[in-house]
């Protein structure tokens, strides 16, 4: 079944590896160019994490789905068990910025929020679902790849060309 055999997705894995890591190579030189500025904004050292985190979260699941011969509970396992990483360290990056008042308004703030805690969710939920073999699988990997990467290239503009108006 698509839904559960991670060899059906190996190209989308190896477009997703090679995307995730070029956008992060980009970033990093975003951020050199920047660093200054970045460092004194408030909450522009979280926003600049929260990109490369999104970004290495794609990378690395990405990559947990071209090991070949692995069956869908432990892709599965790796999903949600490296999943869950990502996702504290952004809770921990989005306390400090409500904590600091960080973003043009509150309302923006939130929907900053709500938008990378969303991405991390699907990858979350495939990785449930990998180990009950029910309830979409690899699917779930889509939408949560999809929003990590806008996600993180809003967040790179914002940390190259928005910090500079």
């Amino acid at each position: 079944m698509p839904a559960y055999s991670a060899a059906e997705w190996e190209s989308l894995f190896v477009a997703e590896a090679g995307a995730s890591a070029a956008l992060a190579g980009l970033l990093f030189v975003a951020l050199s160019i920047n660093l200054e500025r970045i460092l004194k904004g408030t909450g522009l050292p979280g926003r600049a994490g929260e990109a490369i985190v999104l970004l290495l979260t794609v990378l690395v699941v990405s990559t947990f789905g071209l090991v070949p011969g692995q069956s869908p509970r432990v892709l599965g396992a790796e999903v949600l068990g490296f999943g869950l990483l990502p996702w504290l360290i952004l809770i921990g990056i989005h306390v400090d910025a409500v904590r600091g008042h960080a973003g043009p308004s509150r309302g923006f703030l939130v929907r900053r929020i709500v938008l990378a805690q969303g991405a991390v969710l699907p990858l979350l939920i495939a990785g449930v679902s990998l180990l009950l073999l029910t309830g979409g699988g690899l699917y779930w990997l889509v939408p949560g790849i999809v929003l990590c990467l806008v996600v993180a290239v809003l967040d790179a503009w914002v940390l190259l060309v928005e910090i500079l108006r």
